[in-house]
């Protein structure tokens, strides 16, 4: 990473995303990953954004005012941390993220949360597109098994890969947390 200030964007790490309702999922061990960087963040005084899913559809369970709407326990921010909420999977998409970001200096973005394939390469994808360096932590991420469209079940494993494949190089850098955390 270069000199510029950095801040971490955490997606969508909310209760909500530990239902038993969800389909399988890969990289179980992620939210400690997470839970690493964002130590680390906070140890060196770097920028932490904190975004949470704000669902329109009264049966999700992220629908307002729902404990799945809540920020996880271990996960949730601190009084000092930035928190934006969305409807839909670009955390930049009608948000003031990237405002917020420029009125602060910030150049670099590393991006961990969920899901993958969904509000991570998202975001992702418009960060590089509005000249932010972009990292990806393959690791601090996860996915959800899901049909193809001929019904086909997806492995959650290669959701994520082909996500990232999809984000690498083009918008973002894919790293693991142990290159921001060594």
């Amino acid at each position: 990473m270069t000199n510029y200030r950095r801040a971490l964007i955490i997606i969508d790490m909310q209760k909500g995303m530990q239902s038993a309702t969800l389909p399988r999922r890969n990289n179980p061990n992620a939210e400690a990953k997470i839970q690493q960087l964002l130590a680390h963040w906070r140890s060196a005084s770097l920028p932490v954004v904190h975004v949470r899913h704000m669902s329109r559809s009264p049966g999700s369970v992220f629908w307002p005012g729902q404990v799945g709407a809540d920020f996880q326990d271990a996960l949730a921010p601190l009084a000092s941390e930035h928190v934006l909420e969305k409807n839909v999977t670009d955390a930049f998409s009608n948000s003031g993220l990237e405002r917020w970001l420029h009125v602060r200096g910030i150049k670099e973005l590393v991006i961990v949360g969920v899901s993958t394939n969904n509000s991570v390469e998202a975001t992702a994808r418009s960060a590089g597109c509005l000249g932010f360096q972009t990292s990806v932590v393959s690791d601090a991420t996860f996915t959800f098994d899901a049909p193809d469209l001929n019904g086909t079940i997806r492995a959650a494993e290669d959701i994520h890969l082909m996500s990232l494949s999809n984000l690498n190089g083009e918008y973002a850098r894919v790293i693991e947390a142990s290159e921001l955390l060594g």
